[in-house]
């Protein structure tokens, strides 16, 4: 317990630790100093005199802009870790239903299509498009009946699908600008966000962890099958529903606020299993934990790579995801 209690308060000061490197990262260097007295003073619990615009770029900008970098990586590497166990597949992650390319088209129907009228967010859009086409992929799929290849399929499927759509949208009716503005969302980006995503996001995300955990033990029986799992007591057409409705709920949530970024649901997962163990009770916060501090460094590099500019940081995770994931196939290659 002691351990436990101990790993918890570490794993939380580390990410606590590059929120606040975050902060400071910018044209307008903070030091870590600064942003701790800013959040101790918010809170009542200090008076340290601070220059107002310090407070501001803090406040205003760049530590909601972390938080949600935080929980959105958590959130991508949760998901990431539940795919791969209910579809018994290393390849599998948060994109795999879909989701993401439902909710590109929805985001692209909205900013170039103008469908709304003005009166539905570019975040409602996304969010819509990415549970069009989870639906689209449960119906393909014949629900929770389905089998994991049949599933993954059905998940390609729908994506090519939207992503067809969302190109051709794109190709036929946006201008320069719009084109330029929609291949940046799709990439991800922080840079719109504020309290309100994060308050969002906290709770869907932190929700989602906690609901996770309920089901640790069902998902150690999916590793074995489902005709093992449904030996071993699971109902395992409605845990298969519940565990994809949580993670269609948490990926839906993240890509409408930031967009898609790429490989931090597929790499954090394997890193962290070889790390803590197989063991869904250690690594699903682990994984929260482990994608929380990989998200918010790749924006720290998204914004400190190239001066005077901000580059997408699903190119960061891809970047970064793509040798790392390299490493870990070659390592299993020569482990067997």
């Amino acid at each position: 317990m002691g351990l436990l209690l101990g790993l918890t308060i570490l794993s939380l000061a580390a990410v606590l630790a590059v929120v606040g490197v975050s902060v400071g990262v910018g044209d307008l260097p903070i030091p870590l100093t600064t942003t701790v007295a800013a959040v101790t003073n918010r809170l009542g619990w200090t008076d340290v005199a601070l220059s107002r615009i310090q407070e501001t770029v803090i406040w205003d900008y760049r530590l909601s802009r972390a938080l949600v970098a935080a929980f959105c990586g958590a959130g991508l590497a949760l998901c990431g870790a539940i795919m791969q166990a209910l579809l018994r597949n290393p390849l599998a992650e948060p994109y795999v239903l879909g989701v993401s390319a439902g909710a590109s088209t929805g985001a692209v129907a909205i900013v170039i299509l103008g469908l709304g009228a003005g009166a539905v967010s570019l975040s409602a859009g996304a969010f819509a498009g990415a549970f069009a086409a989870f639906l689209f992929v449960a119906l393909l799929s014949n629900g929770t009946a389905a089998g994991a290849d049949r599933t993954i399929l059905a998940g390609v499927a729908a994506s090519q699908l939207f992503n067809a759509t969302t190109a051709y949208i794109v190709t036929t009716s946006a201008n320069a600008q719009q084109a330029r503005d929609v291949m940046f969302w799709l990439l991800g980006s922080f840079g719109g966000v504020r309290w309100p995503e994060f308050a969002l996001v906290a709770g869907v995300v932190g929700a989602g962890l906690v609901a996770c955990l309920t089901q640790a033990r069902v998902l150690d029986a999916f590793a074995f099958g489902d005709e093992a799992a449904a030996a071993l007591g699971v109902d395992v057409a409605r845990a298969r529903l519940t565990l994809f409705c949580l993670t269609a709920m948490m990926t839906a949530t993240i890509v409408s606020m930031v967009g898609s970024i790429g490989f931090v649901g597929l790499v954090v997962p394997h890193v962290t299993r070889f790390l803590v163990g197989p063991l869904h009770i250690r690594l699903l916060p682990a994984c929260a934990v482990s994608g929380a501090i990989f998200m918010v460094l790749a924006d720290i590099a998204a914004r400190a790579l190239v001066p005077q500019q901000v580059l997408p940081v699903g190119v960061v995770t891809a970047l970064v995801g793509v040798p790392v994931f390299s490493l870990l196939l070659y390592r299993l290659q020569r482990a067997a």
